[in-house]
């Protein structure tokens, strides 16, 4: 234990008198809304996307883009929202974003084309990307103490992982009792909350910084991250759009190939600027670029594994929203016990340790989904396994956020956090494309080229596109629709075993990657507190 007398530089320390207030913890008890609202809507389609689909009849390619339009804008616009806060006030822009959010919220509850739908995710996500960083912000402001601000810090990240579990089980209640668009009208209440008491509860930064935004590197990190995503996601669905002929594959590699060299052109920029939108010397430090890029890889393969898991459980296992939104609860449960285990875990053990350990655990359960993957399998041995899965994610990220900010110089902190929200959304966002595209994809290939007996071959070609065209065409056929349905109940189990693969390389990549670059730093980390 230390027992030195503290340096001179900490005689600025805050003072009992500078402890969080009541109205302080009103506020926080106040920014966990938005928080919540974020993090349902990352996931709440879930459920929604077969009724949804159902009344506006979306196309495959339209589908992916309703499910991740919104995630992605948020990832693209999190850095220059927190770089627009720094000059309006994280406060002002916390509630303008507010009110922007709860009103197209509204506007995609009353949507009547996909076209209007994926406009109106796409403006949620722009709105969404305002809220996380100003409110991270508000807390340093909030919580001058550091043990009260990390624990409002350990909060809000609470709040972001239950609400993003609990997403699809709201939205399979809701859509039990109203129709699809109660899915969006719920932000409405919590976001008219937050602007009528925010002015009241929250403080603004008197602080403000001048460097203007580089509006080029705003557009290119845009533009570069949806190309990629286009590319992929029309290399799933692009048969619909364009035919699936070698032409069609070449123009969606194209497509994806210039939002990488895009990319390329923003990172170049960013290494020019003097004040760029994104310090790229903080991924110098191979702690945090490991911790960023594990943020990343367990996104993208865990959750593109419970999205096709949700998928499952309506179309093949054939349950209604709210019954499959039960069938997740148990995921839900471990994956927070395990995030509530990891400090205590943390203190007795080094942090690394216990994410690589919880890490290993992710990949345990995804490879246990692909290996018990089948119609046959009991549903409750595959819920198990995806919740073996969520206990060593929930163990793992509790403790990659403090891995990430305790790993960067103290100047940088800041940079630090604005790169780990932005891997998050990033990695969430594109485990549901990844996951949606690939699954897709192993769909296709998995039903068989002729048709089964008795099926006719328009059937068997009406059937092709996705999931829910395979299902909707087995059930309407009068004759041969129960072989058809096994077929396609098979493609879609196919469909999972597959980004239950991937979801295990990922993570396993993600455990080794920890296990080399972080676990083997103890001294530095500790001379680095010295």
């Amino acid at each position: 234990m230390q027992t030195n007398p503290p340096p001179p530089q900490d005689a600025t320390a805050p003072t009992v008198a500078e402890r969080a207030t009541a109205r302080d913890w009103a506020g926080l008890a106040l920014l966990v809304l938005p928080m919540l609202i974020l993090s349902i809507d990352l996931t709440v389609l879930f459920f929604a996307l077969p009724t949804l689909s159902a009344d506006l009849e979306p196309s495959a390619s339209q589908t992916l883009w309703i499910s991740h339009v919104y995630g992605f804008l948020i990832a693209g616009f999190l850095v220059t929202m927190g770089r627009l806060g720094d000059r309006v006030g994280p406060r002002r822009l916390l509630l303008v974003g507010s009110a922007a959010f709860g009103a197209v919220s509204v506007v995609a509850a009353l949507a009547r084309d996909p076209a209007t739908l994926i406009a109106a995710r796409a403006l949620l996500g722009v709105a969404g990307a305002t809220l996380m960083p100003s409110l991270f912000s508000l807390l340093r402001v909030m919580f001058r103490d550091e043990g009260q601000r990390r624990l409002a810090i350990a909060i809000m990240f609470s709040a972001f992982s239950v609400g993003g579990a609990l997403g699809p089980v709201v939205g399979g209640f809701l859509l039990e009792h109203f129709w699809w668009g109660a899915v969006f009208l719920i932000n409405v209440p919590p976001t008219a909350l937050l602007v009528l008491a925010g002015r009241r509860l929250l403080p603004e930064r008197t602080e403000r910084v001048t460097t203007p935004l580089d509006l080029p590197s705003v557009a290119l990190s845009v533009v570069g991250v949806l190309g990629v995503v286009y590319g992929l996601q029309e290399l799933a669905a692009g048969h619909e759009s364009q035919g699936s002929g070698a032409g069609a594959v070449g123009r969606n590699l194209a497509v994806a190939a210039l939002g990488v060299l895009v990319l390329a052109v923003f990172v170049h920029r960013q290494r020019r600027l003097r004040h760029p939108l994104f310090d790229l010397t903080l991924l110098t430090n191979p702690r945090v670029g490991a911790s960023l890029a594990t943020l990343l890889l367990v996104g993208v393969g865990l959750v593109g594994m419970f999205y096709l898991f949700t998928q499952y459980l309506q179309w093949a296992v054939g349950l209604s929203p709210l019954r499959a939104g039960l069938w997740t609860l148990p995921y839900i449960v471990l994956n927070v016990a395990g995030a509530m285990l990891a400090p205590a875990l943390g203190a007795r053990l080094r942090p690394a340790v216990v994410v690589t350990a919880g890490l290993v655990l992710a990949a345990l359960g995804a490879a246990l989904l692909l290996a018990l993957a089948d119609p046959q399998t009991p549903l409750a041995l595959l819920v198990g396994a995806l919740s073996l899965a969520g206990l060593g994610q929930g163990a793992a990220m509790a403790l990659v956020s403090d891995l990430i900010i305790s790993s960067a110089p103290v100047a940088q902190t800041g940079s630090a956090a604005a790169a780990q929200e932005v891997s998050g959304e990033l990695g969430t966002a594109l485990g549901v494309a990844v996951g949606g595209a690939v699954g897709t994809l192993a769909y296709r290939a998995a039903l068989p080229d002729d048709p089964p007996p008795g099926v006719p071959e328009a059937a068997m070609a009406a059937a092709r596109p996705d999931a829910h065209e395979g299902v909707t065409t087995a059930e309407r056929l009068t004759t041969g629709g129960p072989a058809l349905l096994d077929a396609v109940h098979e493609a879609i189990t196919q469909g999972l075993r597959v980004v239950a693969g991937v979801g295990t390389a990922l993570v396993a990549l993600a455990a080794v990657l920890v296990a080399v670059v972080l676990a083997g730093g103890r001294r530095g980390h500790e001379e680095s507190h010295e």
